[in-house]
């Protein structure tokens, strides 16, 4: 036959090999970037061509985590390649291989958990985050006197009776003060 990569006749014993369904002389058959021959030794086809195992792993993406070569299959998020067992919460570092994500001001990735954690407003009463509650995408944050209160949280000062439901719904701040209408009545 011909080789495929010189397009000469391959002519005597010992002198072609084949590989990728291709014939080719021994000396034709090289490593596509540093020409090291390859017979009879381990190589990757990649498009028809062959590569010697260093220059083949030379040619992968390097996960943006651990820099190492990605040999198997590649996360994409972010814009970045990652292994998908480095492609983790900066907190938690969980794998979020397959799992909702999100990605903060600084470029840090975060589960949704997590972020909310880190990022959610904070009862003034309680110095909790408010977030949804596990399985939820929502909550509802009552915000007051510039300062965020989980719903349970918003009640009155002088009496603890919450705001936000029941006869005494509302609130009548005075001087600062977080108040039901009864106990601001009482105030003044």
């Amino acid at each position: 036959g011909r080789c495929a990569r010189c397009g000469e006749n391959v002519v005597g014993e010992g002198t072609g090999c084949t590989a990728m369904d291709q014939v080719f002389h021994v000396e034709c058959f090289t490593c596509m970037m540093c020409n090291n021959k390859l017979r009879g030794q381990p190589f990757y086809a990649v498009e028809k061509k062959a590569y010697c195992e260093p220059c083949y792993i030379n040619t992968l993406e390097q996960c943006s985590v651990c820099a190492k070569p990605i040999m198997e299959r590649i996360l994409r998020a972010t814009g970045k390649a990652y292994h998908p067992h480095c492609f983790t919460c900066v907190m938690c570092h969980r794998s979020l291989d397959g799992i909702p994500f999100t990605v903060d001001a600084g470029g840090n990735i975060h589960c949704i958990e997590d972020f909310h954690k880190k990022f959610a407003p904070r009862c003034s009463v309680c110095k909790e985050p408010i977030m949804p509650a596990p399985g939820q995408e929502e909550t509802i944050r009552i915000v007051a006197l510039d300062r965020d209160f989980h719903v349970q949280c918003y009640r009155c000062e002088d009496c603890g009776g919450l705001l936000s439901e029941g006869d005494n719904q509302g609130c009548y701040p005075l001087d600062g003060h977080i108040l039901c209408k009864t106990c601001n009545s009482a105030r003044i």
